[in-house]
């Protein structure tokens, strides 16, 4: 009898919706501080050690919402393919810093210190913290990936991001 229901309780758990933890939304109000996240598939990728291009701002009245937060959109075709899926396109850890997801924590990302690494989203806090980070990408990512899942569902990040502000979404 404990095994029907204990099957009985798995099968039902499978309709039901991922769990995501809450994403991480500074001052703007946005994700991703109000930037553009499919843009940055349309943008040229820096070597390690070098500095990416910064990111695109989204506009107030281009967005849509994901995960329970509105994101922004530079042009109503990125903003159709985020919709088409939207998990390909948000940050990995739900917007928060990479490298501070591989030491256990959750810190707030900075839009412009952001890398593409198989096809996924990663952000990161400071310049200093992208250093770190990209001293080891697949170690780091590693790390991230065993240390998210007892972390995803605690509070975002309420920190804010060191030596930025963001003026996106524009008008």
């Amino acid at each position: 009898m404990k095994r029907f229901a204990f099957a009985a309780l798995a099968a039902i758990s499978f309709g039901l919706p991922a769990f995501a933890g809450p994403q991480f939304v500074d001052q703007t109000g946005y994700a991703v501080s109000g930037y553009d996240v499919v843009a940055y598939r349309s943008l040229e990728q820096s070597a390690v050690g070098q500095q990416q291009p910064a990111g695109v701002p989204g506009r107030a009245d281009i967005t849509a919402e994901y995960n329970g937060v509105q994101f922004a959109f530079a042009s109503e075709e990125n903003r159709a393919k985020f919709l088409e899926n939207p998990a390909y396109f948000a940050p990995q850890y739900d917007g928060h810093c990479a490298y501070g997801v591989s030491k256990g924590g959750k810190v707030p990302g900075n839009p412009n210190l952001w890398r593409i690494v198989d096809d996924r989203l990663y952000l990161n806090i400071t310049k200093n913290v992208v250093g770190f980070w990209e001293e080891d990408i697949p170690g780091n990512i590693n790390l991230a990936e065993g240390n998210w899942p007892g972390i995803e569902a605690g509070d975002a990040s309420n920190r804010k991001i060191p030596n930025f502000s963001s003026s996106a979404p524009e008008s």
